[in-house]
């Protein structure tokens, strides 16, 4: 292996002839972000199309989630925002005649895809040439019968198991395997179906939910306990093979690796233990004939050093984004230029630009990853924590040691917790916090140790290894030294402000090695009763900062200058010097955003600089659109000569790539590093309205420490968040907004809520996702739900707001500078008010609103621009009846619906609002914005399979995982398209109706009317079915799943007897487990399609009666906005 690799970093070079007449590349993405098939798959898409076209092929992407990075200016040639389906993908073959598909860059969804069109001779058909893997060895990777054979051929263990079609074969085979065992599907994401059974009867309750959604089932001799081992493997056509990191889950087998803590590299392994399983990754992947990335999953025993071949994902994965950040080796971009027949010594390592991607990084750092899990919004969803995956998002942190990276990734995940201890957390059963994983286990096993608890009874409770416990027993033991160290808050308090403290030689190592084990500022004043601020200013005067290190893949061995930072207080000394004018080269990256001269003038040492703050964790709320609003704005404020820095802590996004700005620090989201990077970055402002609310609500703490906040000020962004002085504000505009008051007891809330009637609104400050926002109905729920209301937010009150039924919610996106409005955008939704944003469908350009109404929306928010001085995004939420307009909430930083509207309109929102944060947005042109020439629907993605017992009726908490954004000629075209781009299925027969009130069954009779007389056979639970048989309209009566009677309901779910459910609820936001909640439960663990919203129902009958699935168009975008737009264009289309 060479030590420099002598390639040149730019032209095609060495390109086989085999793929040297390929001109279009069909690339297929993953779709709506969902749990188990999330953001890591926007990274590997969009460095899979930098890729491709270095190599100067056309890429046609189909992917219907617009808020993507890779949907976006610039990448695709073309882009196609329909379901990624067999029948629609064919139809895009047929009119795009590409030469080649990528199905690897696409998570499960490209993978099952690409599969299936390969079985119905469609490839074979169009010759098409798959890329990378070849289908056979695809097929022999997902398929467990030929997974378990084709390792056997070649003497590598698997776990023995059954490959079973039948819930008896099942039960005998695990008869004959002996419980416990698991049970497993194939060609499964995010180990969906999956479970551990310790009986006949959990195992049969297992099986029939399984069943349901796969033909075969493995049932698998279970390991619980073992370690899981994980290692990424690259090789080329050439059979040129490296393993690229090694990773270690920290907890045992029997936890997917999706929701395991996973450090790389291993810890714990010794070197006789990695070398077995890398050569055997090696061999593993080699007959496969594996072509591209590949990732491998072990189970191994460490007492008798046996091991057992888990899985292997023949595509890049969840595992392979982490991996290719927390080493610095570009996995995906690698993976898609060896698809084309390059080898690995021919590529160079386009991070370092010194060695080649077949030399094999070293890590001189750790990297620990956590999940992020969003189980207190679905009341009656288990918490333990399986092999069927529940979390939603991810973090990942880099520290010289696993204390130091574990306890920044807990302050990551943004869930209160600013360390291992103190912790937020309470446990009454401590014991079985231990053997029971939940969300929180960390957190049990830190207050075990307080509690005087061992690691060795901890390793034999939690099957953790006591490397990795006595780690977390040291964290605590750091803790209780650092809280001797200070004295009480009295004795270093003089006329109310604190002394200067001067730490011994001992008090200050004791105070460094704490840092260094990973307590933040905040941590320690927590431990000492003194503030974060009291605490930061010690440690300044000790001289006690962080040092900035560098991911160059080499662990320092050879010379590199990378832009790929992270923050420790195991340094002497800053790898890179910012002030001296040498901030080290930024990388040129594999797709040029603009011409070469440019760049160079970007690293000018005088050149200003700004940082711009990511949106941290994917969580219900806070996703991939957020994202591209970062990516955008560091964009632009690169075009606009900026140096730009970005944090984030995701690995997960685009935003973390390393070609996407000049800096990037891999790092938290705090006050406190934030601060550390600015005191080395030196910048002239930061942005923090693209990030959503993470950043925002970081923007007064981060001004009150002197640091320049870019677009509106922070008093101002508080003027809008806190819902008492925004309420207020409105008042003294003369807005109308629905009735409101502030309240700070239970008795002054019922006093207002009886005056102007129920329902009212509970609304906290400062909330994302309506985290805590609750409709309530009575004075029964307004006292069980208020007392969790104010605990969200101790420090802004709680205001209590008439909530205004059958009233329409609309959208308003805009963009002001000194509070001159510049462009907007409106959505309307289709569900009335009472869905939360995030859940609902929106249409844009409005279809059912009035001239009127829009005229007066455009007005109130342009006065509210200018009383809170806005210069840069906003969104306004307005409540419309009857051509009157009310104001329910109004957000100064970029919404979720940015990319939406951006690409809908060809507008482009965050690069528009990033000119507007520097004060160089056009004040004189005029958008258009309104009067489109085609329609698109925005529509969520839910999770709800995934999340058992989880209630499927939506609410004011918002529930879905990702989106979705179709187009059409029409908006019954748009919503059927977004419709069927979630993995809904429209009717082909069957329909069951069940609906709660007269009010409800009144207005969709003429839906219902419509159906009946297109041929749908309508099903209806007693009185439905007696309304309906009043009115002349003919449907089979079915009993409730509670009646014993016959035909039931559940035998009609079991028997997959019925197309769509619709059940509209009696009582909107009931807790109680109904016979409604049960009905939505089976349903959707049966994956039968449910709706449970009167205006989507009548919409989406609509659309059936007028449209067909086989006739809905093609759209190619941005073609379709009428616009010839560039690789550049992306920063002109604004200008």
């Amino acid at each position: 292996m060479r030590d420099y690799c002598t390639a040149t970093p730019s032209g095609p070079t060495g390109q086989g002839d085999n793929f040297s007449d390929i001109r279009t590349i069909l690339l297929l993405g993953s779709g709506a972000l969902k749990i188990g098939e999330a953001g890591e798959f926007d990274y590997s898409g969009s460095q899979a199309i930098k890729a491709f076209k270095e190599e100067g092929k056309r890429v046609i992407l189909v992917n219907p989630n617009i808020a993507t990075n890779q949907t976006s200016w610039g990448l695709a040639d073309t882009v196609y925002f329909v379901p990624i389906t067999p029948a629609f993908v064919e139809r895009v073959i047929h009119q795009e005649k590409p030469d080649a598909i990528a199905l690897s860059f696409g998570g499960q969804t490209a993978l099952n895809c690409g599969l299936a069109l390969a079985e119905s001779g469609v490839l074979a058909r169009e010759g098409i040439t798959v890329l990378g893997t070849s289908i056979d060895a695809i097929r022999r990777t997902e398929d467990r019968a030929l997974f378990k054979e084709a390792l056997a051929s070649i003497g590598v263990p698997t776990p023995r198991s059954f490959c079973c079609q039948s819930m008896n074969d099942a039960l005998r085979a695990a008869e004959t395997l002996g419980y416990p065992v698991i049970a497993r599907r194939s060609f499964a994401l995010g180990g969906k179906g999956s479970g551990r059974a310790i009986s006949h009867t959990a195992l049969h309750d297992l099986l029939a939910l399984t069943f349901t959604e796969s033909p075969t089932v493995l049932i698998e001799e279970d390991l619980t306990g073992w370690k899981e081992i994980e290692y990424e493997v690259v090789r080329d056509a050439a059979d040129n093979c490296i393993t690229v990191c090694n990773m270690e889950n920290v907890d045992p087998l029997g936890i997917h690796t999706g929701e395991s803590i996973v450090v790389a590299p291993s810890q714990t392994l010794d070197n006789q233990e990695y070398h077995l399983l890398r050569n055997v990754a090696l061999r593993v992947v080699r007959h496969f004939g594996i072509v591209g990335e590949c990732n491998i999953q072990y189970a191994l025993d460490t007492r008798s050093r046996a091991y057992q071949v888990i899985e292997v994902n023949a595509r890049l994965s969840r595992s392979s984004a982490l991996a290719s950040k927390a080493t610095g080796y570009p996995l995906a971009f690698v993976a898609a230029k060896l698809a084309l027949g390059r080898t690995l010594e021919e590529l160079p390592n386009t991070i370092t630009r010194t060695t080649c991607a077949d030399f094999e990084p070293a890590l001189d750092y750790v990297a620990v990853k956590m999940p992020r899990w969003d189980l207190q919004k679905f009341p009656h969803v288990s918490h333990l924590i399986t092999s069927e995956m529940k979390s939603v998002g991810e973090v990942m942190a880099i520290g010289r040691t696993f204390e130091e990276a574990l306890q920044k990734a807990v302050r990551m995940l943004n869930v209160g917790a600013d360390g291992l201890f103190p912790h937020p957390f309470h446990f009454s059963d401590l014991a079985n916090a231990l053997t029971c994983p939940t969300p929180q286990r960390l957190f049990a096993i830190a207050e075990a140790f307080t509690q005087g608890w061992g690691a060795e009874q901890m390793a034999t409770m939690t099957k953790i290894d006591r490397w990795f416990l006595e780690r977390i027993q040291y964290c605590v033991r750091v803790g209780e030294e650092i809280a001797a160290i200070f004295p009480s808050p009295s004795a270093v308090v003089e006329g109310g402000k604190p002394l200067t403290l001067t730490l011994s030689r001992l008090e200050r190592e004791q105070f460094l090695r704490a840092k260094r084990a990973g307590f933040s500022d905040a941590s320690i004043a927590a431990l000492c009763s003194h503030t974060p601020d009291d605490v930061r200013a010690w440690r300044e005067e000790a001289g006690i900062r962080p040092s900035m290190k560098q991911i160059d893949t080499l662990a320092g061995e050879f010379p590199a200058q990378t832009n790929y930072l992270y923050l420790t207080y195991h340094g002497t000394e800053d790898d890179v010097d910012f002030d001296t004018g040498n901030p080290g080269e930024p990388l040129t990256p594999a797709l040029s955003r603009w011409e070469r001269g440019d760049r160079a003038a970007s690293q000018r040492a005088n050149q200003q600089r700004v940082i711009v703050l990511g949106s941290g964790p994917y969580s219900i709320g806070s996703s991939v659109e957020f994202d591209w609003c970062c990516v955008q704005a560091a964009h632009e404020l690169e075009h606009q000569g900026y140096y730009v820095a970005m944090i984030n802590s995701n690995p997960e996004t685009v935003s973390t790539d390393y070609d996407e700005c000049s800096t990037l620090f891999f790092e938290e989201l705090t006050e406190e590093r934030v601060r550390d990077i600015a005191a080395l970055f030196s910048p002239m402002g930061i942005v923090v309205s693209m990030g959503g609310q993470i950043p925002n609500s970081l923007a007064p703490k981060l001004a009150h420490a002197g640091l320049a906040i870019l677009g509106t000020d922070p008093i101002n962004i508080d003027r809008a968040e806190d819902r008492h002085k925004f309420s207020a504000l409105l008042d003294a505009l003369g807005i109308d907004q629905p009735a409101w008051q502030e309240c700070s007891d239970l008795l002054s809330a019922s006093a207002f809520a009886e005056r102007v009637g129920y329902p009212v609104i509970v609304r906290p400050s400062y909330v994302l996702s309506g985290s805590a926002m609750t409709v309530v109905y009575s004075s029964n729920d307004l006292l069980s739900y208020i007392e969790h209301a104010a605990r969200v937010s101790r420090d802004a009150p709680v205001v209590i707001s008439k909530f205004e039924n059958l009233a329409k919610e609309i959208e308003f996106d805009g963009i002001a500078e000194d509070g001159q409005l510049l462009a907007y955008a409106i959505g309307e939704h289709i569900e009335h008010a009472g869905v939360h944003s995030g859940d609902a469908t929106i249409v844009l350009p409005p279809q059912r609103v009035t001239v009127e109404t829009l005229r007066q929306m455009k007005g109130i928010s342009t006065t509210i621009a200018n009383a809170l001085h806005i210069s840069g995004p906003f969104n306004i939420q307005f409540l419309a009846k009857e051509n009157h307009l009310k104001v329910i909430e109004c957000n100064l930083r970029a919404s979720r619906t940015f990319p939406f509207v951006s690409k809908v309109t060809g507008v482009n929102f965050a690069k528009l609002a990033t000119q507007a944060l520097i004060g160089v947005a056009p004040r004189n042109r005029r958008y258009q914005t309104i009067d489109l020439d085609i329609v698109a629907v925005k529509a969520p993605q839910f999770s709800f399979g995934r999340l058992h017992g989880a209630d499927s009726r939506l609410g004011v908490e918002m529930a879905s995982t990702g989106e979705v954004g179709c187009f059409g000629h029409n908006a019954e075209q748009a919503l059927l398209t977004a419709l069927l781009s979630t993995s809904f299925r429209l009717p082909q027969k069957n329909i069951l109706f069940t609906i709660g009130t007269l009010e409800d069954k009144l207005e969709l009779f003429p839906s219902i009317s419509l159906l009946a007389a297109a041929g749908y056979a309508l099903f209806a639970t007693q009185n439905t079915h007696a309304f309906l048989n009043d009115r002349d309209i003919p449907s089979a009566l079915v009993y409730k799943i509670s009646e014993p009677s016959q035909p039931n309901i559940t035998d009609y779910i079991k028997n997959r007897r019925f197309d769509l459910i619709i059940n509209i609820p009696l009582h909107p936001l009931s807790q109680d487990r109904t016979d409604g909640y049960a009905l939505r439960r089976l349903a959707a663990d049966s994956g039968i399609p449910l709706l449970t919203n009167v205006q989507l129902v009548k919409r989406l009958i609509e659309a059936i009666i007028r449209e067909k699935p086989c006739s809905l168009p093609l759209l190619p975008w941005p073609a379709l906005l009428g616009l010839e737009v560039t690789r550049d264009e992306r920063y002109t289309l604004c200008s």
